[in-house]
């Protein structure tokens, strides 16, 4: 009975795996729609903490933007000695006609850093359009163009958002996690939209209308949330606002981490997962494509149990390659392919150990994470 129950899970997954592949293949995944002639006014909100090689490179992909519309980019760090704060005024020195400023946000309003920047930015934001990106995202010149079309009347969107790829995995413990990221994560949230209308925000790059920040409270109400993201597109979903996710990607240019850092990170976004949608996360257990064939030719060994182990393993191969290759437009992380079945066999562990303890690490201090997806800083 049990080798029976494991060949049902192996073929479970196999057909998850399967359905995950597909919704990638559909997805019109960089296409650009034709060049819009409706360039509203946006403010773009740039919260900043530390610098290092790449950073420079991100910011001027958002200064030399294609855009036709204002553009006003306000750049936050919390102490005016940060790093960050150098680059900015470089920056502004090579884009002098460029609205843009450096703006010091000292008050620390919760546990999230980066909301709290955002949060004492809001009152200097003078366009109706906001767009919220991350310090380490690179951006093509045309993507302001292609993120505010979903904006246009008569039906605009509540916020918009775009799939992002980790470009320069230097480690092989980043190369585990660029697999994860440009393989599995884009294929797992259109399976999920799938489901239903999206309820969550991809982080990297958000638009948003103000009118709907400010009516839910502004983002000072997420300043407890880990998983900002997640809970503003909840939220922007929850007032009616449609949230879009468009086929434009952004490449997050990281610097070199090893397997510990990289490790904390999984270890706390997977907990953040589990608070924010316990339910989802329990049963994600089932869709791992290596796990479930290896259980059921370890309980009974032959060469049905091993086919079952190839087809499962082959599929899990050729998936990942084809999706990560799509998100990225190159074979490059082809090499690194055999990173997959090792990288799903440590997500079970990640997975066990999202139940079994709450506390995370981000930017050097300890948080446990509350229902809900709240942050409380550990004594």
């Amino acid at each position: 009975m049990l080798a029976w129950f494991l060949a049902g899970l192996a073929a479970l997954s196999l057909a998850l795996l399967l359905w995950q592949w597909l919704e990638g293949a559909r997805f019109p995944l960089h296409h650009r729609g034709p060049a819009p002639d409706f360039a509203p006014p946006l403010t773009l909100l740039k919260p900043l903490k530390g610098a290092d090689a790449q950073t420079a490179a991100c910011l001027r992909s958002w200064l030399a933007q294609d855009y036709p519309g204002p553009v006003q980019v306000l750049f936050a760090v919390g102490d005016e000695t940060d790093p960050a704060a150098a680059v900015v005024r470089q920056l502004l020195t090579e884009f002098p006609a460029a609205d843009a400023q450096l703006v010091h946000c000292p008050d620390r309003l919760g546990p999230n850093a980066k909301v709290s920047q955002l949060a004492q930015l809001e009152t200097r934001a003078r366009h109706a359009l906001w767009v919220v990106s991350d310090a380490d995202v690179a951006v093509p010149p045309d993507f302001l163009r292609q993120l505010v079309r979903p904006f246009r009347e008569p039906a605009p969107a509540g916020l918009a958002c775009a799939f992002y790829e980790l470009a320069t995995p230097a480690t092989p413990a980043m190369h585990a996690e660029a697999l994860a990221v440009n393989a599995d994560f884009w294929t797992s949230v259109l399976q999920a939209r799938r489901l239903g209308p999206m309820r969550f925000a991809l982080g990297a790059v958000m638009a948003v209308r103000r009118e709907l920040v400010q009516r839910l409270g502004g983002f000072r109400a997420l300043v407890e949330h880990l998983a900002d993201d997640y809970e503003l597109g909840r939220r922007v979903a929850a007032l009616g606002g449609r949230v879009e996710l468009l086929p434009v990607v952004a490449a997050c240019r990281e610097a070199p981490r090893g397997a510990r850092a990289v490790w904390r990170h999984q270890l706390r976004w997977t907990r953040t997962i589990r608070h924010c949608q316990p339910l989802p996360f329990a049963f994600s257990l089932l869709a791992n494509p290596t796990l479930w064939p290896l259980a059921w030719l370890a309980a009974a060994p032959g060469r049905v149990a091993a086919a079952g182990l190839a087809l499962c393993l082959g599929a899990r191969l050729v998936m990942a390659a084809h999706c990560q290759a799509r998100l990225t437009r190159s074979w490059r992380h082809l090499p690194w392919l055999w990173w997959a079945p090792i990288k799903d066999l440590l997500a079970v562990a990640l997975w066990a150990l999202a139940f079994f303890g709450n506390t995370v690490e981000w930017r050097g201090e300890r948080y446990r994470v509350r229902p809900g997806g709240r942050l409380e800083r550990c004594s």
